[in-house]
């Protein structure tokens, strides 16, 4: 239990604070948060975690889609993920012991397992709920992070680590009447609870993860459901099936060996091996469509990519011959010519892979249609419903916003934090776009971390965060112990201005060789109009970039100043 010095000081603008001073605030209380509280508490740091929400969980909080107690809530939010990886690999009981049914996990129970992490460690006397962080600023005299909330106090931490997650600002398409509409209007990231939609004519304006998982769940449960979409999806199925308890003691009795794969071998880290060694155009065509076969079988849209063949999606040839095998599949699937057209890619499979439930099947019934936005893009949104361009109004009671995020930064530039001469992360952003050195830190943020900050490893999520987690801690505890033995003030952390500019040119260098780089998505920022296109993420994967990570610490935190 933290113990913190309280008392209180009046600011002209803002009232009276209630100061409390720690050695480390963390923002956020999804998987990042969780396990970064309980590694400061393990360290003796007096650590608190803060999060907007009501609870912990994160995305897992707000992404209750289309509702805990919908009659469909276990066909909706779903990871791609393994269940057996879809956790933390630090509490070997528990991993061997936490019950899992199913081959992948559903909002509802991430949502309890975070919940059975929190209590099983006892860090939610820890955790201040319903408190946003409101302004922060470093206080380069005192060497300390001056934090104000929405509750009334001010936090004093020597450390600040944000958690705020990848995808978590909410975007809206700026689409003309979107306030005139006298329906309902919701958006998947900020589900507010159960929803009725029986009987309803519902459109969902996007297409991505999400607007699939939506589109699958609800398609025989409203009575019309338009499909309004601007990019057509590859998918593949999710191969989502009960657990045989034989899989369950092989994956028990290989846990050790399993997450050392995942960490130190592989690039996706979703708990396969990828194939390095086998070139799509490597073997004849008969056994090309056998191999993809074989993955669409056994589902998974990361494993449908990146086992098969080792350049899919690097060599323009090799995806094509995985663009042309989905693309058969949703001929075959979409029994209506006009509504399959409408349904077929047209640009490179190279998004982020997507894996389903059912999804193509759901337009072959009656009361499914779907609107192609390339061919008739929305004129506006008007109070009965979406007018198109080609002047029909498609009269709708609830509007779905299936519509994504403002991606990695964008939690950072909707809020105040301000590093040395009060410069914002936002402006220093506004030139180049979100930059980073090693996804972690920013220049003239001193003592600021970033869990999967911009340019992270562009891999599964818990073991990237796992990573940076433990990255931070042992750099904090590296400073921690320069400190004692010592420094009579509070050590600083600062990455180096050139270390910022090595990472940045890093991480495009290496995206040139992926064609997703040629592809207009959120991991570009490309979803959002106006943002400023640019890399995002590290695509060297997470093994060569856990190994950069080791480097560093080896040379002494090359590329810091800790003083």
């Amino acid at each position: 239990m933290i113990t913190t010095n309280s008392t209180s000081q009046t600011n002209g603008q803002n009232g009276h604070y209630e100061i409390q001073s720690l050695d480390a605030l963390i923002i956020g209380a999804g998987f990042g948060g969780i396990y970064q509280l309980k590694k400061f508490r393990d360290m003796g740091l007096s650590a608190l975690a803060v999060d907007t929400a009501g609870d912990v969980g994160g995305t897992w909080f707000w992404n209750t889609y289309p509702g805990k107690n919908h009659p469909s809530a276990m066909s909706s939010a779903m990871s791609d993920t393994e269940a057996y990886l879809y956790r933390y690999s630090w509490d070997p009981e528990d991993l061997k012991t936490y019950p899992w049914d199913k081959h992948y996990v559903y909002q509802p129970e991430v949502l309890k397992y975070l919940k059975h992490v929190v209590e099983r460690h006892d860090l939610r006397k820890d955790i201040r709920f319903n408190t946003t962080l409101t302004d922060a600023y470093w206080n380069e005299e005192d060497r300390i992070w001056d934090v104000k909330c929405s509750t009334g106090i001010e936090y004093r931490a020597r450390y600040l680590v944000t958690a705020l997650g990848l995808l978590s600002k909410q975007h809206f398409p700026d689409i003309k009447g979107i306030d005139s509409f006298q329906g309902e209007k919701y958006h998947t990231g900020a589900w507010p609870g159960d929803i009725s939609m029986a009987g309803q004519r519902v459109g969902v304006i996007g297409n991505g993860s999400t607007g699939v998982q939506i589109i699958t769940a609800i398609a025989d449960k409203v009575d019309t459901l338009i499909s309004f979409q601007r990019n057509p999806q590859y998918s593949v199925p999710s191969g989502q099936r009960d657990v045989d308890p034989e899989y369950r003691k092989k994956i028990n009795d290989n846990y050790e060996e399993i997450w050392r794969q995942v960490k130190d071998e592989s690039a996706t880290a979703f708990g396969f091996k990828e194939n390095a060694d086998r070139p799509t155009m490597s073997v004849d065509p008969e056994e090309r469509n056998e191999i993809f076969e074989a993955a669409w079988k056994k589902g998974g849209g990361f494993r449908f990519m990146f086992e098969t063949f080792n350049d899919i999606s690097t060599s323009e040839a090799a995806n094509d011959q995985a663009a042309e095998f989905i693309k058969a599949k949703i001929r075959a699937k979409v029994k209506d010519p006009e509504k399959a057209r409408k349904l077929m890619p047209t640009q490179m499979y190279a998004r982020r892979p997507l894996c389903d439930a059912g999804y193509y099947e759901q337009f072959n019934r009656s009361n499914v249609e779907v609107v192609s936005l390339h061919d008739t893009p929305i004129d506006e949104i008007t109070p009965a419903g979406i007018r198109t361009s080609d002047g029909t109004e498609h009269e709708l009671d609830i509007i779905i916003f299936a519509t994504g995020f403002d991606a990695v930064d964008g939690n950072y530039t909707r809020i105040a934090i301000k590093g040395r001469n009060g410069v914002t992360l936002k402006n220093h952003w506004a030139p180049t776009g979100p930059t980073s050195y090693l996804g972690v830190t920013v220049p003239s943020f001193p003592n600021m971390f970033m869990i999967l900050g911009p340019n992270g490893p562009f891999s599964n999520i818990p073991p990237a965060i796992e990573t940076h987690v433990e990255f931070i801690s042992d750099i904090v505890q590296a400073a921690e112990q320069k400190g004692a033995a010592g420094a009579e003030k509070t050590p600083v952390i600062e990455a180096k201005p050139q270390a910022e500019e090595y990472w940045t040119h890093e991480c495009d260098v290496v995206s040139r060789q992926s064609l997703f780089r040629r592809t207009d998505s959120w991991i570009f920022g490309a979803n959002v109009p106006g943002k400023k296109k640019t890399i995002m993420f590290y695509f060297g994967g997470l093994a060569d970039y856990r190994a950069k990570l080791r480097s560093v610490a080896k040379n002494s935190w090359e590329g810091f100043n800790i003083e």
